[in-house]
Formats: C-alpha cells, structure tokens, sequence
C-alpha cells in the first residue's frame, strides 16, 4: 500500500466540468498506436491498427466494488456523462451510459501523464485512474512500447474499514476490420510473467497478413489476480452486460459464463482490503503486437491522393517482441524504471520558470508522435504523415515543409531525427539535388517519386541538419549525409531555380508550406534559404569544404543585406512579387499543378500569379530565422528590424475577437476566441486571391511567432499568444492533445517545443561541448537527448551567471556559457555539466 502523496504526478494543468468534454489524451508508444484517456476517465479511441481510429471505442472500461458496514456500491470508474452525451437517436450513444458511475471527475495532465479523480458523496471511497507510456528522452525504444499503462489508485475516506475489488473489462477487438467488425472467433488465454498475470488473445479469424491481424493482452502487475473471465456470457437483448455486472456487483469476483459471447471480453479483478485513510494501488497493462502496417498513397495527378498503400513497410516495435504477452513480460521488470525517468523529464518542464501556459503547451503537443501521425516502419526509420483523418492518415511523406515548424523530434530523439536526415537526403534526393518534399513508400523504389521540391521544406531540412547534428555531435553521420547536403544547397543555383542568379535571394517559383507557389522573395522564404546557407557554411568547414563554407557565407552576407534592403518595409517583411511570365521560365520540378488549378493546367499564362503573400504581413515570416538562432546561426538580418517585425506581427495579426472577421477556409479561432491570423494586410494592397489559408489561425504559426519572440527577449507578448493559444483547447471546445490543422495531432503543431529552451535563448552544442544561454535568472530547462535537466541562473555581484545544472549528462562534461553583451564568456567551474 502507499499513500497517494507517495504517487502523486506532476500536473500542469486541471480540468473540470464542461471542460472533460473533448478531451482524449493519446497513450502509446512512438510508432505503435495508442488508446486514449478521456475526460471522464474513459478509454476512447482505440487506434492500434496501423492507422487512425478515431471514433473506435469497443466496450472495454475498469470498474470497482465496495463494501464495507454501511453496504455495497458497484461503479464504473468514470465520472458522469456530460450533457452533449445526453441525447441521440437512441438515447444516450456514450458506451455503457446506463451503469453507475462516480458523481464528479477532476482531469489533471503533464503529458503523458493523465489522470482523472474521481469523488462521490456516496461512496466510501476516492478514486483516482491515472495513466501513460513512458515518454524518457534520448531512449526511443522505452518511448516507443505498445502499451496502455492503466493505474487505479483507491483511498478509503470513511471511518470503516473496507473492501474493494478492482476489475478490467478489455474487449478482444484485434482483427477489428475498417467496416468496424469484430471478427468473430478470437479466444482470451490466460498467461503468467515475472511479476504479472494476465489474458493473452490472438487473432485466430483474419489472414495473417491483414492490417489488424496480431495480439492482445490484458494484465495485472504486483497483485494477485482474485478472479476473472475470459469472455462474457452469450445473451441477446444486451444481456451480456448485464451478467457481467450482476456477477461482478454480487460478491466482487467473477465466474466464467457456461457459453462465450461471439466477441470475447477478458476480465481481471483485484481485491483490497482498505483501513480508514488508507491508499492502494492496482496497475494494468493493456498491450499489443500488430505487425502489418502497409505505406501510404503517392499520387499527385489529377489531384493529390493521401491514404493507405498495399505496400507492406512493418512496424519497428513488432520486431522487438514476438506478441503482445512478450511485450507485459518485457516491460513489467522495467516499468518502475521508465515511470522513474518519465516523471524526471516532465519534472524539468513544470518546476521551471517557464509560465505556466507555456509549460502545458511545451509538454501536451508531444502527444503527437505518441499518435498515429509518427511511425517507424520495420528498419527503424522513423516517417509520419502531417496529420490524422478519421481512419487514415493526413498528408503523407513526412511532408519537409510542415516537420520544418516542430522542435520536438530532434531534441528528444535525435536517433529518430537521424532517420528523417536519411530519408531527406538520401532517399528523396535525386542527382541533380531535388528533394522530393514527401517521401514515398517504400523508400528504396518510390522515396523520389514525388518529383517536386518545396524551397521552404529543402531549406530547413539543412538546418534541421545541422540542429541534429549539433545536438549529438555525430561527425560521422554528418559527413555520411553531407554530400546530399551540398546538393541539396546547390539544387537551389540551378538555371531557372529558387535563385539562379546567385544573389542570395530567392527569386524563382518557390513552392511552399501553404500549398502554392510564390513568385519573387518573401521574408518568410528568405528566413529559411539564409538559415541554410548560415547551416552549410557551418557544415561545410567541418567536413573541410571550406572554399565552399566561404560561398555561403559570402551569399549569406549578400542575401542578409539585400533581405532587409528589399523586402523590410519597415515594419516587417513582406514579398515582392516577380511573376516568371510564362512556364518556361520556371526549372522543373518547382511546380505542382492540378486540374482546375488558376492558371490551367498547360497554361503559358503566368504574368500575374494568384495566391501570392504581396504586402502582407505573415505571422511566420522569421521562421527560419527563430530555428537558425536555436540552432546557435547568425543569419545575417538586421536584429533591429527582426524585433520591429515581430512587434509588427503581434500588433497586426492578433485578435480579441472573431465575430466579424471573413475567413473563407478552416475555422480554427472562433466567436470570442483569441488568435493570431496566419496573414494580415493592415494597409490594404490585398492581392485579390490571396495564398490560401491566409484568413486562418494555426496554432504551429502561433508557436513559431512565440518562440521567435520569446528569442528576443519580448517573453509576456510570447506567454500571450501562447496563452490564447491554450485557452481554446481547454476541453470545453477543443480536445488539450490534439492541435489540428490539416488533420488531428497535427505536426506542425509541436512548434511549441521551441518554447522549451527559447526563454533564456538555450543552445547545445554536443561537439563543442558548450550550453550557451542568455543572463535571464530562473530555473530553465535543457533537452536535448540523453541531456536532461535544468539550469539555474541566478544573480551575481558581477551580473548573472549559470549556478549550476541538475539533472542527467550523456558521459561527458559540458560547458555552461552566459552571454554578456554580444561576448559569450565561460561560465565558473560551478557551471559545468
């Protein structure tokens, strides 16, 4: 037994009443799948078949018996239904609506930690459901299991003593087919580990090769189990339930039915004996083993076509385990372990200085690549789509221009990100150094079949390059990848190119992350091409090209000045329009038409190109320029008119209200919401069909605007934007973990990660050795890898300095720099890591 301040979680943010509503909080492991915690304390959401689910919730649930001197009380360990649960054509359509549940449900979160207390003045007991999937930096293969870790922790509040039983109730839904059958036939088996006993199900009635075909299992860890069940009874009229419950609700154990219902439901009970005041603890575990995962469409004519392939790519984490029961027996051992290195990594977020809204943002997009978004196909490589429909993917190919917006992956799981690296420059390079912007499946006969480049995607992708290997250090794998790298670069000086002229600035058709192409410089572009060159002047004087590290230095330089000459209007960086007049002015491969497309497609037609910025003012547009100065780059432009165009931007684009604001796309900010517009014209000049989107608010374009801010050192005017941000996912409207944009869990969305290291402008270099921050005093934290844990910065009599550093080290000393002016010293002997 232990008390519940013994295992209590960090929490970063409280939810309540209407606020449970939408929320489902994604657990499972990078790449595998996940089941989602509700609000209420419900799972929702069973999306383990190697694509989405939303929608699936099977009847599976946990529930608890209680009886003590003053009688017995059975509920399901949810609180109420709320009242858009109320009502349908059926009655209520919420699963199991009509058993007992607890009165009221507090949901608290630090993800992946979610947990839901749940209170009734008319039980004996508190009750609190909690559960995750380890999520440890620098360890993808702890964070990437395929499993729900469900805890049920029970205080006795009475005077009397009590007893309580404990039941898991999980549906066999493995073989679940997309038209939503279950197959019938699949059969639960008991099974024992070292340290757990479980239910074992296999799918015996699908082909082996089919999307959904594996295993199952349900277990109890560190407790005996006092009864269970393999299946339910087989009833008609609904009856199945109602023996269960009957059985369950008569003595707190349960017997085995004499007939099986067609689906199986497998149970496991736990007995306590609760004293007045006292605590205990059950854990499940609910794993599986679903090995078919097939690739993703690739066809962009007519129109693009984003779904599911024959192909079968495999799933890296089967490969780990034989079944699911393997992954319970893998895991039990080393669960404390996990939990232990899990809550050291979200402790280093929430007792932060970070603000609190900061904070919630930071850790609740990392749902993301616990989602069905991320995958890793059988060799490792580590691929995900932009985002989640329904039951398939959004967006395929690991889309450059979307993954260029998130800080997430490479500095939690810089092994993961060195796949990507591979993918972008080796599989989707081709010989003359086009990147096609999303991959094809498989990688080593379709990764160029995209055939079309993205100038902002090509252009991060260098950055997110020298960002990854900055962060490890790794000079082999930069020199392996580094002559795609130059080509890459080189690609954008072909004839008739991004800039063929060799000017430093990005002329040509640019085709971009809001699905069109831009003729003529823009700030937004210019900020990813100067990052890049700054990146490969770097890149290149390591790998000892350095007359090359002196081109683009000398095209940075140039570039830098012609940017802030040409295109800062003053207020901020607008795009000055250069329409190439005909199709033969623009180099293959920089265009992507459709049909019904303005101009046509065949169209010669390009004097006056719809869908450009012109003079707007775009609320990503130093993007680049806020991951080149994380990345420890100068990218040249005039940090006076970078402060004034991010003022701008605050001041232009954001809104209090939206109730007489046109946008003819997406609605993503509402009514009385607060947000950030994706683009703005506050001194008219509006093109009359701007790019699309422009109307919009993301929250990945929020972030960004955030983080460049927060790198300035403009932290309220960050914390606000955040702040709004967060406020319209409170659960109430929108679901916390899940950011959408084109598709749920969208990527872009981890953008919010920069936020992590942006406040005292944090940069680790694992080479140099050094941890370069800016003098804000406080507690800040520091990812990068293995490399977890927080600075703190306090005053001095000569000014601020880095006290000392608390937490992991990868093996070897850093050096802990405080910047003082435009000098950066080294920190006293007290700092180093």
């Amino acid at each position: 037994m232990t008390t519940a301040e013994e295992s209590d979680w960090p929490v970063v943010r409280r939810y309540r009443g209407a606020e449970l509503a939408r929320i489902a909080l994604p657990v499972g492991g990078i790449g595998t799948g996940c089941i989602s915690l509700g609000g209420r304390g419900q799972l929702l959401d069973w999306e383990l078949f190697n694509r989405p689910g939303k929608g699936f919730t099977p009847q599976s649930f946990f529930c608890v018996r209680t009886a003590d001197a003053s009688g017995v009380h059975t509920r399901v360990l949810e609180s109420e239904l709320l009242d858009h649960e109320y009502a349908g054509p059926h009655g209520s359509p919420s699963a199991l609506h009509g058993l007992p549940r607890f009165r009221t449900g507090e949901f608290a979160a630090a993800y992946p930690f979610g947990q839901v207390r749940l209170t009734d003045p008319g039980l004996p007991v508190e009750a609190t459901v909690q559960a995750y999937n380890p999520l440890v930096p620098g360890d993808a293969e702890a964070s990437g299991l395929p499993v729900h870790v469900h805890r049920v922790r029970l205080t006795n509040v009475s005077p009397r003593p009590v007893t309580a039983s404990v039941c898991a109730a999980v549906q066999h839904v493995v073989g679940r087919q997309r038209s939503g059958e279950l197959p019938a036939g699949n059969r639960f088996r008991p099974f024992t580990a070292d340290g757990a006993t479980g239910l074992y199900g296999h799918c015996t009635e699908v082909a082996e090769d089919d999307e959904a075909w594996g295993s199952l299992a349900l277990a109890v860890v560190g407790d005996p189990v006092s009864s269970s069940r393999r299946t339910w009874a087989k009833r008609s009229w609904g009856d199945s339930l109602l023996d269960f419950w009957e059985d369950f609700a008569a003595d707190g154990a349960l017997d085995e039915p004499d007939e099986g219902a067609k689906v199986p439901t497998g149970s496991l009970v736990v007995s306590k004996e609760l004293a007045p005041g006292a605590t205990a603890t059950v854990t499940f575990l609910i794993a599986w083993h679903v090995p078919n995962r097939r690739g993703w469409r690739h066809d962009f004519r007519p129109a693009p076509v984003f779904g599911h392939s024959d192909d079968l790519v495999g799933n890296h984490y089967t490969g780990r385990f034989t079944d699911a029961a393997d992954v319970v027996r893998t895991v039990v051992p080393r669960l404390a372990g996990y939990e232990d290195a899990t809550r050291r990594f979200v402790e280093t977020i929430t007792t932060s200085t970070l603000p609190a809204a900061v904070q919630d943002a930071v850790l609740s997009n990392l749902a993301v690549l616990k989602s069905p978004t991320c995958f890793r196909i059988a060799d490792g490589t580590f691929l995900g789509w932009e985002g989640c429909n329904a039951d398939h993917g959004s967006c395929h190919g690991s889309c450059t221009h979307v993954w260029n917006y998130q800080y997430a992956l490479e500095q939690l799981f810089p092994e993961l990100a060195w796949t990507m690296r591979e993918v972008e420059f080796v599989h989707s390079l081709d010989e003359r150094g086009l990147m096609s912007f999303r991959a094809g499946l498989p990688l080593e006969t379709n990764g160029t079949g995209w055939r079309i480049a993205a100038a902002d995607g090509q252009m991060g992708a260098l950055v997110r390059l020298l960002r990854t290997w900055r962060l490890t250090g790794r000079d082999d794998l930069l020199a392996r990848l580094w002559p795609g790298a130059r080509k890459a670069l080189e690609f954008a000086w072909i004839p008739l190119g991004w800039d063929a002229d060799q000017d430093g600035v990005m002329e040509g058709c640019q085709h971009s992350t809001t699905d069109v192409e831009y003729y003529g410089p823009s700030g937004i572009n210019q900020s990813w091409y100067l990052a890049a060159l700054a990146a490969c002047a770097v890149m290149a004087r390591a790998v000892g090209e350095h007359a090359f590290a002196d081109t683009c230095e000398e095209l940075r330089a140039t570039g830098a000045a012609r940017t802030d000459a040409a295109l800062f209007n003053g207020e901020y960086y607008q795009q000055r329009v250069l329409p190439p007049g005909s199709a033969e002015r623009i180099a293959e491969g920089l265009r992507i038409r459709y049909e019904g497309d303005s101009p046509d497609v065949g169209s010669d037609d390009l004097a006056a190109p719809d869908f450009q910025i012109g003079a707007g003012c775009m609320s990503d547009q130093l993007a680049g320029h806020a991951l080149a100065v994380l990345s420890g780059l100068d990218d040249g432009l005039d940090p006076a008119h970078t402060a004034t165009a991010m003022r701008s931007v605050v001041r232009y684009n954001h809104r209090t209200d939206f109730h007489a604001h046109v946008n003819h796309l997406r609605g993503y900010a509402l009514g009385s919401e607060h947000g950030l517009l994706n683009c703005t014209y506050p001194h008219g000049e509006r093109p009359r069909r701007p790019f699309p989107y422009s109307s919009e608010v993301w929250t990945g374009l929020e972030y960004t605007a955030a983080v460049t801010l927060a790198l300035q050192g403009e932290h309220d005017q960050a914390e606000h934007l955040v702040a709004d941000a967060r406020a319209r996912h409170s659960g109430r409207r929108r679901n916390p973990f899940d950011e959408t944009e084109c598709g749920s869990h969208y990527v872009r969305a981890m953008a919010s990660f920069g936020l992590a290291h942006a406040w005292p402008r944090t940069v680790v270099d694992a080479r140099a050795r050094t941890i370069t921050v800016d003098p804000v005093p406080g507690r800040w934290p520091v990812v990068a890898g293995p490399l977890v844990g927080t600075l703190v910065i306090r005053p001095s009599e000569d000014g601020f300095r880095a006290a000392h550093y608390e937490g992991t080290a990868p093996g070897y000393a850093y050096e802990v720099q405080v910047r003082r002016g435009d000098r950066e010293q080294a920190d006293v002997p007290a700092g180093d890591v």
